[in-house]
């Protein structure tokens, strides 16, 4: 039984500011098809990663201890390996994963917490925040882009749950 918290709750509270990485989006839909659109193994490969990549889904067990094994892949072929365990699942509050390449004990893995705040008006505040195990590596990933493909991320989410998608 959960009380509403990630099960690494003290963690989350006690890792330094300065390795987390923060993107927020109000998304026009109500908490609980929002939380589907992450939880659905059939959706969420349709609208998941950057503009311009698609995703190829090798193993999607989307539960506690379960894994999603995919790669992005450009629009010129190049593929980029992930995987996700799934560390806890608490519907329709928070998803959080530990996130990295597609092989064992990758260096480079963060943990990301998703959370979906239900808002008076019927939509949806999507917290996404990744925390990454040192300050350099959290550096290294915005240099990447991650802020921006992230948001990437959150706008094809947005525009999967729009009205018109439907």
């Amino acid at each position: 039984m959960t009380d509403g918290t990630p099960h690494s709750g003290s963690a989350w509270a006690a890792w330094p500011l300065d390795r987390e990485i923060v993107l927020a989006r109000v998304i026009n839909a109500p908490r609980d098809k929002v939380f589907e659109a992450w939880a659905d193994p059939a959706q969420l490969p349709l609208w998941f990663g950057p503009k311009g990549l698609t995703i190829v889904t090798h193993e999607l067990d989307l539960r506690e201890g379960g894994i999603w094994r995919f790669d992005m892949v450009g629009e010129n072929g190049v593929r980029f390996g992930n995987r996700m365990k799934f560390l806890d699942i608490t519907r329709p509050l928070f998803i959080e994963v530990e996130h990295g390449a597609d092989r064992d004990n990758d260096p480079g893995r963060f943990r990301m917490l998703v959370t979906f705040d239900e808002q008076s008006d019927g939509k949806t505040v999507l917290t996404l925040r990744q925390l990454h195990p040192s300050r350099a590596q959290r550096d290294a990933t915005i240099g990447f882009g991650a802020v921006e493909f992230g948001n990437q991320t959150l706008d094809k989410l947005a525009e999967h749950l729009s009205p018109a998608a439907e």
